[in-house]
């Protein structure tokens, strides 16, 4: 593998580490069986959105690069070829872990430059996937938030972040804090061969659940809704059921699209498990990496509606849900989308 164009001495932009910082280490434990974690000291750890985004933040933090979480759309993938790791089997595999991310969050959250701007974490690769539970990193980074009184948000498909509940808590009494849990469908069948190495839905749902009993207000992105496979009326009533059971906030459909490195990974696992939708794919994102948008609102409108059906919405924010039989929605129910946001 090759640090070449990320560390010390390198031709392009800064440094984001130096080669002689970075540690190989294996653990031969079955949660960490086959994965290989290369520990970094980073240089910087707040980075600025590319204004090109359609990300509604402009500062993230990211802790670790590589995701053991394994989903086979994940459009973060394309970021493991700048180290001159695979996209593929390496994206799920390799991970890079910045140990230092708290104390430098730390400082850079002290210096005169800084402005206190919001901090979206999750964004790019989970803060809550496996290699947390070893590396211990949140704590210390929402411990810096927290202190330093600085809004945040976090992304997560992972359980553990119920671990940093009572810190949540207190950050939440000094800055916004916002949560969302990422949960595109309730089928578990597609669940175990798209994202083989997250806690099942239902897991993600009852932390849902626990945050909102614990009185922090957690939103539900549904993403992604993935066409053909997992965007049935009956999928999307099931999945938006279970989120208003679960107390969630606010529901967030978003349709998957698929990046380069992401695409060619997505397509070879569809052409081996799903051959006869390859054709329809093609034809679906013919036009780049995005579903059409006609399809997006329509996505979106069905579930609007059906948050409506199930009492989810601005207007009974985390609420226990009570679901008895389904009715259709009330005569007069928003027809049209509204704006798609992540968090």
């Amino acid at each position: 593998m090759r640090w070449d164009n990320l560390t010390e001495g390198s031709t392009g932009p800064a440094a984001l580490f130096g080669a002689d910082a970075v540690v190989t280490r294996t653990f031969d434990t079955p949660e960490f069986r086959g994965i290989t974690f290369h520990e970094v000291r980073a240089r910087s750890i707040v980075n600025r959105v590319p204004g090109a985004s359609r990300m509604p933040f402009e500062w993230t933090v990211n802790p670790y690069r590589g995701c053991s979480h394994a989903c086979v759309y994940c459009f973060a993938r394309k970021t493991h070829s700048y180290l001159d790791l695979d996209t593929g089997l390496g994206f799920d595999s390799q991970i890079v872990v910045k140990t230092n991310a708290p104390e430098l969050l730390r400082r850079e959250l002290g210096s005169p430059r800084w402005n206190g701007a919001h901090i979206a974490m999750g964004t790019n690769v989970d803060c809550y996937q496996r290699a947390e539970g070893r590396y211990r990193l949140m704590p210390g980074i929402i411990g810096a938030l927290r202190d330093h009184a600085n809004p945040f948000s976090i992304l997560t498909k992972g359980t553990l972040i119920l671990r940093d509940l009572p810190l949540l808590q207190e950050a939440a009494e000094v800055a916004e804090v916002g949560i969302s849990v990422s949960v595109g469908f309730t089928d578990t069948g597609l669940w175990r061969t798209v994202e083989p190495g997250t806690p099942s839905p239902a897991a993600r749902l009852a932390a849902v659940r626990a945050l909102t009993d614990a009185g922090i207000e957690c939103g539900v992105l549904m993403a992604p809704v993935i066409p053909f496979l997992g965007d049935s009326p009956e999928q999307l009533r099931a999945t938006v059921r279970a989120v208003a059971e679960s107390g969630a906030t606010s529901v967030t459909p978003l349709v998957l699209h698929l990046r380069p490195g992401a695409r060619e990974w997505f397509t070879a696992w569809l052409g081996e498990h799903h051959p006869r939708l390859v054709e329809r794919y093609e034809r679906m994102y013919a036009g780049g990496s995005y579903a059409p948008t006609w399809y997006q609102r329509q996505i979106t409108r069905q579930v609007h509606r059906l948050a409506a059906e199930f009492g989810i919405g601005p207007h009974s924010r985390g609420a226990a849900r009570r679901i008895v039989t389904p009715e259709r929605p009330a005569a007069g129910a928003p027809a049209e989308p509204t704006q798609l946001t992540l968090l």
